[in-house]
């Protein structure tokens, strides 16, 4: 169940950052690519003096061309609050929403999805900034959860959770983990220029219980 499990994660996970275009790859049309330090050394200071679009304006659209607004729209996504409640079938925006399928509750922060357009482009910004999620302590947290019934048909519930971060700037890879700048292990390396610090299941059906990795620098959100 637990490799059925990171391979829902992960394939959700792929594309949500693909097709958020919707809101989980990093240069979807949801996304930003700003430069925080240029070459003649501007500065984030100047970026901040720039006016930035919110979405109360009703000026900023998700991918498929719906405008943004606040609170939870009919799929799950609160883009002004960072997270998403609702179904796993619901989270690309299908056109048909479902009403059955595995739960899931992610969060993330301004890094990763930004609530604000600040580079014009009229879609919420990513990694504003920067030039990619890189250095950017970009961060989401995916939770899912559901039933299933084993060979006996008894009823089995399991939830799986998750934490990724954007690499530091200043990490390496080595045999596809990412080590921070002293050599310090940080997490399994997803979709290139992020890591898996975190994660937690529980199926009591398979015997898997709690905390399933956990990474030697640390497993907070902050401080990347």
């Amino acid at each position: 169940m637990r490799k059925t499990l990171t391979i829902l994660t992960i394939v959700f996970l792929i594309l949500f950052m693909v097709g958020c275009e919707n809101s989980v790859n990093p240069t979807n049309s949801d996304t930003p690519n700003m430069s925080m330090a240029k070459a003649d050394g501007e500065t984030m200071s100047l970026a901040k003096k720039e006016k930035c679009t919110t979405i109360p304006s009703g000026e900023i659209l998700a991918s498929n061309g719906d405008v943004i607004t606040t609170g939870f729209d009919e799929y799950g996504y609160n883009y002004q609050g960072r997270n998403y409640q609702g179904l796993y079938g619901n989270y690309q925006r299908p056109a048909e929403i479902v009403d059955w399928g595995y739960r899931l509750a992610m969060k993330w922060n301004d890094g990763w999805l930004s609530n604000k357009d600040c580079d014009g482009d009229g879609l919420l910004d990513r990694h504003y900034g920067f030039d990619s999620y890189i250095g950017s302590g970009a961060w989401l947290t995916n939770h899912m959860s559901g039933e299933y019934l084993d060979d006996e048909g008894k009823k089995c519930h399991w939830t799986y959770f998750v934490k990724i971060i954007a690499a530091p700037a200043d990490a390496f890879v080595a045999d596809g983990v990412w080590f921070n700048a002293d050599g310090v292990e940080i997490g399994p390396v997803i979709w290139g220029a992020f890591a898996i610090i975190q994660e937690v299941e529980n199926d009591p059906c398979l015997g898997i219980h709690g905390l399933q990795y956990s990474s030697p620098d640390h497993n907070g959100l902050g401080g990347w």
